[in-house]
């Protein structure tokens, strides 16, 4: 309550950062305590009202080098967001001059390194293939769902659901992704995925995340996606992925599924007493 009332007078400062358009909000709570509800989330993230974004991070301290915890747009929460963490790594590196650091989220503990020329490398860990574990509602193939277009389920620390199809270009993503965000299949939602096998080593690939919407990049869905195709034979376990905002590189090794792709810190900011206490 003393933090909160401590921001209502003061503001809250946060950064705003983007990894292949996909934006976020970061704010540093390691020198002050700070309470983010559902309702400050999603005035945050309203892109008229608020500042906007696809997923708020706050960056608290832990055992590790950082603790992340993640909001989506809607107000609820995530245990994992692939490029919110690689935005994140970087400012850190910047910040202490480390090459390689550890995080905790609630998807569990995720090692981060510089990759060079400007690139930043996450493990994301094992990925989550039994349906238990992704979860969804009954025991099914995780591999081909009893889905019209036959999806491939995966998690992430967060459930995925990716289609594989002629032409991601043609896919009405909207209506489409609305409507298998909230499959019954699916207990928590999810992030649907519409993947276009290019080649061997590379995938065309739309998304749609939980709780937000249409997205330029979803680091985590690109990891789904390129563990779906190599489980399908379709690519082998190290992909470029081409999404509306740019490349990734997505490798799945024996230690955990790593990505790699560029990072923007594009400002930094206070959110003011006045726009706070609209939130209530």
């Amino acid at each position: 309550m003393r933090a909160m009332q401590r921001i209502l007078t003061s503001g809250l400062p946060f950064m705003k950062m983007h990894g292949l358009g996909n934006d976020f909000v970061i704010v540093d709570a390691r020198a002050q305590s700070v309470e983010i509800t559902p309702a400050l989330a999603r005035g945050i993230g309203h892109r008229q009202f608020g500042v906007g974004f696809d997923q708020l991070a706050v960056i608290k301290n832990g055992e590790s080098d950082a603790h992340l915890v993640f909001y989506n747009a809607d107000g609820s929460t995530s245990a994992a967001c692939g490029n919110a963490t690689r935005c994140i790594a970087r400012f850190l590196m910047e910040e202490t001059g480390k090459s390689k650091l550890t995080l905790t989220t609630e998807r569990g503990t995720l090692y981060a390194r510089d990759a060079g020329e400007g690139l930043t490398s996450v493990n994301m860990g094992a990925p989550q293939l039994d349906w238990k574990a992704i979860p969804l509602a009954e025991e099914v193939d995780t591999l081909e769902l009893p889905i019209e277009g036959g999806p491939t389920a995966t998690g992430m620390g967060n459930p995925h659901c990716t289609f594989f199809v002629e032409d991601a270009e043609a896919i009405p993503l909207t209506e489409f992704g609305a409507r298998y965000e909230y499959h019954p299949l699916y207990p928590e939602r999810t992030n649907v995925q519409v993947a276009q096998v290019i080649g061997p080593d590379h995938i065309r690939m739309r998304v749609w995340e939980r709780g937000v919407g249409i997205t330029l990049a979803s680091g985590s869905s690109s990891c789904a996606t390129a563990v779906a195709a190599a489980r399908r034979g379709l690519t082998g376990r190290k992909v470029q992925i081409d999404l509306d905002g740019g490349t990734i590189w997505i490798d799945w090794r024996e230690d955990g599924v790593w990505m790699t792709g560029p990072t923007c810190h594009v400002f930094s900011g206070t959110l003011t007493p006045e726009f706070l206490r609209t939130l209530g």
